[in-house]
């Protein structure tokens, strides 16, 4: 995973994913312009056994992540005779199990095939409870993304996950212990999403309180 080189930036000339536009308005009889990113919704999904007390977590390289590093210590590579390769650790992020919203189904449904195939867990539907959505990216792109909670047992686990193979998804699943999770959250030296510290401090508010754990 954190193998990476002959690292170069190209023209993005067509994407699944993104679409750069330019929208003009008028506000208040002031006219203006804005540039946004037309994108997908999402689901993310915050999964945790609670018999063992672990939460799982997914970990992968990010380019954006690592590129944003790249920018920060050298500048743009642009204006330069090509990219220096940095370690490919400073690429990898710890995340929530999640997906874009590409299917005529359910976001429950996308819910519960994320989880089989990245972290290899079969959840029924009925054990899957949506949390809250919110709007991601307000500056950029405003696309929606809904969360969820799902509590699975060692006996739900069919696979070993992973990702989807065949689409270039490289994604080792990782189990948190509840006891190490506030410490990890909080850990600037961690890449990790702004929505991952939302998801504990929600289920810490939401699913402790309610156990009585106060791990």
């Amino acid at each position: 995973m954190e193998d990476i080189h002959s690292v170069e930036i190209v023209p993005c000339t067509n994407s699944r994913f993104l679409r750069p536009k330019r929208v003009k308005y008028t506000q208040n009889g002031v006219q203006k312009t804005w540039d946004y990113m037309h994108v997908h919704d999402s689901v993310v999904i915050l999964i945790y056994n609670p018999k063992r007390q672990v939460f799982y977590l997914v970990k992968q390289f990010r380019p954006a992540i690592y590129m944003n590093t790249y920018h920060r210590l050298h500048g743009n590579p642009e204006e330069k005779d090509g990219v220096q390769t940095l370690p490919g650790s400073e690429g990898v992020t710890y995340e929530l199990c999640a997906g874009i919203v590409d299917k005529d189904v359910s976001l429950k449904e996308i819910a519960q095939s994320e989880i089989l195939e990245e972290v290899g867990f079969q959840v029924p539907l009925e054990k899957i409870e949506e949390v809250t959505s919110y709007r991601g990216n307000v500056g950029v792109a405003g696309s929606l993304q809904t969360l969820f909670y799902a509590e699975v047992t060692d006996d739900m686990r069919v696979s070993a996950g992973g990702g989807v193979k065949e689409e270039g998804e490289m994604i080792d699943v990782v189990e948190l212990p509840l006891g190490d999770s506030r410490n990890f959250i909080m850990d600037s030296s961690i890449n990790r999403p702004g929505l991952l510290l939302f998801a504990f401090m929600w289920f810490y508010d939401t699913k402790m309180s309610q156990s009585g754990n106060s791990s």
